[in-house]
């Protein structure tokens, strides 16, 4: 029993770090809107800071006056970043948001290596709380006692500052209705600035007081951000009180699930998360999201198939982009496939966005699980490589209608939290089931059969499928289904008056996407000759929705493009520099703020001008010509 009381004060001390940066992320999230991404990173910069000035400055007011301080620094630095990026894109849909936030976390992961260098960093004990308290037998670290006594603390001090201040009745307001609160006077910008340098300073702060339990790391923001996801998901986005009851949860779930259940240890928070999400989508303590600013994928211009000058362009396009091994040696060959599969995916997540109004955050699953059906049986079965190619996505097919049953009863961003939570879960069976999946060593040893083995023969094999998937969603988005897709995406109430089953329809698309996604992991695991568990992870989820923004997720081609533009520029960063995460963050920030239509709708936005300037410059001609 002592140990076990152990490990419940383990799990309580883990819960009081979590809560502070997960009630950050929940309080700028109920305000400003913004599923802010880059709240791992600023967890990441509070530690790195703290570690500097604790070292620097001894004893007992040095560690913890540097603690403050370096809380204090990075929340200075936050306020920067609002007032100089996202006041620009507030009113941008809640994925451009997103896309922006990763790109500023990018930026940081290679700043703190330029920075603190990559290895790891260790902290010095926190003074007054170095030794431990004996239990029976069990030693409790002092320090954890300290951790468990803080986050009630810090919760009581955030309950009243939210109900016995004005400020506070500012905020709630503004969580509920932030333009009614802009119709009473109320200055925004500064009211937004205040929220998101409050949330910054406690995702600093629970970075800083970890430095004296785990090292210091660059790899602290994406471990962090995923259960700071689950613990604001399941608590309710935007409620404080919601974030302490599933800190907790999530802490105990992970200091018990290792003892009690080792095989499934890691998918526990997740299925709690999809539970929580199926059962109440708003989480325990939220309230039902408001109406979302804009569908993504809602168009302002009604969209047409191609005219027969665009498809002669597009087929002298795929002509040039075969005579690739004409001129490309065999490095670039396995670019181009790369590339090539990558569209498909791109394409996949597209189809479900723009045409669907479904951002999925976990679009990673599907492609994985067709990268893992083909190595099932490819090593098991011992089928030749045509049949695991038709076959094999066939997993990714059943994935998504499994996991899209669920999903498509939700909607915004609680549609995109429950897609995450189902690709954790698969990540997590795919590391720990070991036995079928060889967990983290992977499966390896799927190659190509002998005429697909050769670069220049793959390299083909991708781009014929590529354009196959490619054409074949175009022709599904201008196909009576497709039509009444969009419908329901622009209007489900309207479409389901006239006769349109809207979650049928959105569930087949929801299937269709991740069936194309599988064939893209299929042709995925025969070009690298393995599988991982990386193929499900969320890193590969965020690469498609980086893909499909950049591109333009208004646009019916944007995919394509996007695809090509960010696997090619981070091909050639990664060869060219060791900082290419930050030029690759930076330029994903620049678009977003200077294109925020992407690569495509900008074009398109170019051409519109050019045809109305010409088309004005027609009528004025027609007019002068009349008066002559």
């Amino acid at each position: 029993m002592a140990f076990y009381f152990v490990q419940f004060l383990t799990g309580l001390a883990s819960a009081a770090s979590l809560f502070l940066v997960a009630s950050g992320l929940s309080i700028i999230f109920g305000v400003t809107r913004i599923v802010n991404f880059a709240h791992g990173a600023f967890y990441m910069l509070g530690a790195y800071v703290a570690f500097t000035l604790t070292e620097r400055f001894s004893g007992a007011l040095g560690f913890w006056g540097g603690i403050v301080a370096a809380s204090l620094i990075v929340a200075a630095v936050g306020v920067l970043v609002e007032m100089i990026l996202l006041r620009r894109i507030y009113h941008s849909p809640e994925l451009f948001q997103l896309l922006a936030t990763f790109g500023l976390t990018l930026m940081v992961e290679d700043l703190v290596v330029l920075i603190w260098g990559p290895d790891d960093l260790l902290g010095r004990r926190a003074p007054g709380f170095r030794g431990a308290v004996d239990f029976f037998g069990q030693n409790i670290p002092t320090y954890d006692l300290f951790l468990i006594g803080l986050s009630p603390v810090v919760l009581g001090i955030l309950w009243l500052l939210f109900q016995r201040t004005r400020w506070g009745v500012l905020v709630r307001a503004a969580t509920q209705d932030r333009d009614m609160v802009a119709a009473l006077g109320v200055n925004q910008k500064w009211l937004f600035t205040s929220v998101f340098a409050l949330g910054v300073f406690l995702a600093a702060l629970g970075g800083a007081l970890q430095i004296p339990r785990d090292a210091v790391h660059h790899a602290l923001d994406l471990r962090i951000i995923v259960d700071v996801f689950v613990v604001v998901v399941i608590g309710g986005l935007g409620s404080i009180i919601g974030a302490f009851v599933a800190a907790v949860l999530v802490s105990e779930l992970n200091a018990f699930g290792i003892l009690i259940f080792p095989k499934i240890s890691i998918i526990l928070v997740f299925l709690v998360m999809a539970a929580v999400l199926i059962v109440r989508p708003w989480g325990l303590f939220g309230r039902p999201e408001a109406p979302a600013r804009r569908t993504p994928g809602l168009t302002v211009n009604p969209w047409a198939p191609l005219t027969t000058n665009e498809r002669l362009a597009a087929i002298a396009a795929l002509v040039l982009a075969a005579a690739l091994p004409l001129i490309g040696g065999n490095y670039a060959l396995t670019v181009g496939s790369e590339i090539a599969i990558y569209v498909i995916f791109a394409a996949s997540l597209h189809f479900l966005m723009s045409v669907g109004g479904l951002a999925s955050f976990g679009h990673a699953a599907y492609f994985g699980l067709g990268a893992y059906g083909v190595a099932f049986l490819a090593k098991a079965a011992g089928l030749p490589m045509i049949a695991c190619l038709l076959l094999g996505p066939l997993l990714g097919l059943l994935g998504a209608a499994v996991f899209g049953f669920f999903a498509v009863q939700l909607s915004g961003v609680y549609f995109a939290m429950l897609t995450l939570a189902f690709a954790q879960i698969v990540w997590s069976i795919a590391f720990q089931w070991v036995a079928v999946t060889g967990g983290d060593n992977g499966i390896l040893g799927v190659w190509p059969e002998k005429w697909a083995a050769g670069p220049a023969s793959f390299y083909w094999l991708s781009l014929g499928i590529a354009a196959l998937v490619v054409a074949a969603l175009r022709i599904i988005v201008f196909s009576p289904f497709g039509y009444a897709l969009r419908a329901t995406r622009d209007s489900l109430l309207r479409s389901e008056a006239v006769g349109i089953d809207g979650k049928r329809i959105q569930w087949t698309a929801f299937v269709i996407a991740g069936t194309a996604a599988g064939i893209a992991g299929a042709l995925f695991a025969y070009l690298k000759g393995s599988v991982f568990p990386d193929s499900l992870g969320i890193s590969l989820s965020v690469d498609a929705l980086v893909m499909v923004l950049l591109g333009g997720v208004e646009t019916v081609s944007g995919a394509v493009v996007g695809a090509i533009v960010y696997k090619a520029l981070n091909i050639w960063l990664v060869s060219q520099t060791d900082l290419s995460k930050l030029v690759l963050g930076a330029v994903i920030v620049l678009i977003v703020v200077a294109f925020p239509k992407g690569i495509v709708g900008m074009l398109q936005t170019i051409r519109n001008r050019r045809k109305a300037k010409s088309s004005k410059s027609a009528l004025l001609a027609s007019r002068i010509e009349t008066a002559e």
